[in-house]
């Protein structure tokens, strides 16, 4: 939140209070946080079954999953910014319920035309409130502990977020494993859990002095300084590979587990999820202090082994290579991105950041989609094995291009890292 001038200060509307205080508020957009994230990946272990019972080919899953990420972008580019004028709490609760309708529209039709819809729906919510939960548990925390360093705040932002898209897709597997309706239940379950969160989001208090002379709306831009884009297109590219790995178990992954390596147990397909994103959240979380050039050094190294074990896994249908080389990828992956982000703040201006972090996270969401659909259509024509090699060959090949710029001279300020914003410092959507 950025503080208002004297003589603006007859312009603003004090910060409504909520029903709650801050304290217990900062728990409840955490909660939140972490349910939508994990309703977000829930049906990673579904699609197996979406294909089994409707017929859907690996081509389609994948533009499913691609609808996801064309959602994320259009929400981060056209409302991602517009809390800072209309209200934490408003717009993060029109997420969730952004998030509530779409899991009405699964609960009811598994045709492929409004499961595409559906996905998009998600996407756009999850934009929303990514882009507020992050910000809104940052400013709940200073009011709760004014004075404290924010170090608690990133932590519980960056586990709601990654625990969330870890804790999805095992709750979706056990549903689908156990219970009646694998296609309906989870959706129904999680329709609960987001009203719930819904009501916490609005017992909250409001953080944000509102002006009552908005700005003209405008989308978010993306601005680079022309000086450091060599350097940003090489983040841009570790980033775009980082979002492509988490892609790839979150969507195709299962069907190589049940598929290639013959385990078609769903609860196992979303534990596999789980261990990636686990992975990545134990990494991103207990290295706080890690230097920049560090964490870009072990995620160049960590993520391309990662990926050649789980292709090799694939060829050998060796279960536990498998899910040991996505424990490693989730790890390499996450690291990656967060010595990304810390490298692309350092490059912007201060009066610039989010301009040039939207262009970062423009390569993070193509990341996600584009290369997992490029491996749907080559199915088409050439073996899903045949498909990962090519994948895993263009995913290690943008880490070797990009470590060269990224691991050069230190651009980053150490005060740089620790002010990173922790909603740029998590794994993302997934």
């Amino acid at each position: 939140m950025t503080a208002s001038s004297p003589a603006d200060a007859h312009r603003l509307r004090p910060a409504r209070a909520g029903k709650v205080g801050h304290g217990t508020a900062f728990w409840l957009i955490a909660l939140a946080y972490m349910i939508n994230l994990a309703f977000t990946a829930v049906p990673a272990p579904l699609w197996t079954i979406y294909q089994q019972e409707d017929g859907f080919s690996t081509f389609m899953i994948t533009v499913v999953f691609a609808a996801y990420s064309v959602g994320v972008i259009i929400s981060l580019f056209l409302v991602g910014h517009i809390s800072d004028w209309h209200g934490r709490r408003r717009v993060l609760l029109i997420g969730v319920l952004t998030e509530a309708v779409s899991a009405l529209m699964a609960l009811f039709s598994t045709s492929l035309p409004i499961l595409i819809l559906t996905r998009l729906v998600v996407g756009f919510g999850i934009g929303m409130v990514t882009a507020t939960a992050t910000a809104f548990l940052i400013e709940l925390h200073h009011r709760a502990r004014p004075g404290a360093s924010r170090t608690r705040a990133d932590i519980v932002a960056t586990a709601s977020n990654i625990g969330g898209l870890a804790v999805g897709p095992l709750v979706g597997g056990l549903l689908a494993e156990f219970v009646a309706r694998p296609l309906q239940t989870p959706y129904l379950i999680f329709l609960g859990l987001l009203l719930v969160s819904a009501v916490g989001v609005a017992l909250s208090p409001e953080t944000v002095e509102l002006s009552a002379t908005r700005p003209a709306y405008r989308p978010q831009r993306v601005s680079v300084p022309h000086a450091a884009r060599p350097t940003f297109y090489a983040a841009s590219a570790a980033t775009f590979a980082a979002f492509a790995a988490f892609g790839l178990f979150t969507s195709l992954g299962p069907g190589f587990i049940a598929g290639t390596l013959h385990h078609p147990s769903r609860t196992l397909a979303g534990f596999a999820a789980f261990m990636v994103f686990g992975a990545a959240a134990v990494t991103q979380t207990t290295l706080p202090g890690v230097a920049q050039r560090k964490l870009l050094s072990y995620g160049l190294v960590l993520m391309p082994i990662g990926l050649i074990a789980v292709t090799t896994a694939v060829y050998q249908a060796q279960l536990a290579l498998f899910l040991g080389g996505g424990v490693v990828t989730g790890a390499g992956a996450g690291l990656l991105f967060k010595g990304s982000v810390t490298t692309v703040l350092g490059l912007a201006d201060l009066d610039s950041r989010s301009e040039t972090l939207a262009g970062l996270f423009l390569s993070a969401y193509t990341g996600l989609s584009l290369p997992v659909l490029g491996i749907g259509i080559a199915t088409q024509f050439i073996s899903s094995e045949v498909a990962l090699i090519a994948f895993t060959a263009l995913l290690v090949t943008l880490c070797v291009a990009g470590s060269r710029r990224l691991l050069g001279p230190v651009h980053i300020a150490a005060a740089t890292a620790a002010s990173a914003p922790a909603q740029y410092q998590g794994a993302g959507d997934a």
